[in-house]
């Protein structure tokens, strides 16, 4: 890490903005290899953030001078080896934070967002070795995102595709559900749709996509056919005895 930012503590806010800004970069999974990510723009940031652009570009310029973000006006940000290491500490802890209170505590998978956001800055590296050793150290959270490593490397994955980029009779098991909005958790957890479940698209509509689940069929809207990611299985029928 850079001499002077690992002298320096970091505030709550500048690790949210490093995974933030790390997220945004990767196609809000937050998985991929720094050189794969994508600069990211300060409007976006700020959207993100729920902030005005000025209050970003100002953050982004302490950072900067911490060495964590490379940041240049009208161009964008990313972050840099060090900023990287940081945001991904940060998305381990609250990944964990999710599988624990979902698995030790009994929080519904739409509730664990929230409560992680207020804890992922709270917890020591004693308490997340306990929490990962308890869980069995899991690769994902219970939405299907990946958790990184304690040596904050990237675990191995399978690629998957948007149930919205699927061809009519492929099949497969989701994967992930890219949403944190507790609604459409909910409608998902109704459908049976969460990670792990089979799934068959049967066609694609101007409505949606029409799917099916075990012996039930759905027509998803395309807002949610666009955060449903599947692990296919290839051009092939789901048994639905």
């Amino acid at each position: 890490m850079n001499e002077l930012a690992a002298r320096t503590p970091l505030s709550e806010a500048q690790e949210d903005y490093l995974k933030q800004v790390l997220l945004l970069g990767s196609g809000g999974e937050g998985m991929g290899k720094l050189e794969d990510t994508l600069v990211v723009s300060t409007q976006d940031l700020a959207d993100r953030m729920q902030v005005k652009p000025a209050s970003v570009t100002g953050m982004l310029k302490k950072l900067s001078e911490l060495g964590l973000v490379d940041y240049e006006a009208y161009r964008g940000v990313r972050l840099t080896v060090a900023g990287y290491k940081v945001a991904l500490e940060v998305l381990r802890h609250h990944r964990l934070l999710e599988a624990y209170l979902h698995q030790a505590l009994g929080y519904g998978w739409e509730e664990v967002h929230a409560e992680a956001e207020k804890l992922e800055h709270h917890i020591s590296e004693a308490f997340e070795q306990r929490i990962a050793e308890w869980l069995g150290h899991p690769s994902h959270d219970p939405h299907g995102d990946t958790i990184p490593g304690a040596n904050l490397e990237l675990p191995q994955t399978t690629p998957n595709r948007r149930l919205a980029a699927l061809k009519g009779g492929e099949y497969g098991m989701v994967a992930r559900v890219a949403t944190q909005d507790q609604d459409s958790l909910n409608l998902f957890a109704h459908l049976g749709l969460k990670p792990g479940a089979q799934i068959q698209l049967l066609e694609h509509v101007a409505e949606g996509s029409r799917v099916q689940v075990g012996r039930e069929r759905y027509l998803l809207p395309l807002s949610l056919a666009q955060v449903l990611w599947i692990r296919p299985k290839g051009d092939c029928h789901v048994d639905h005895e």
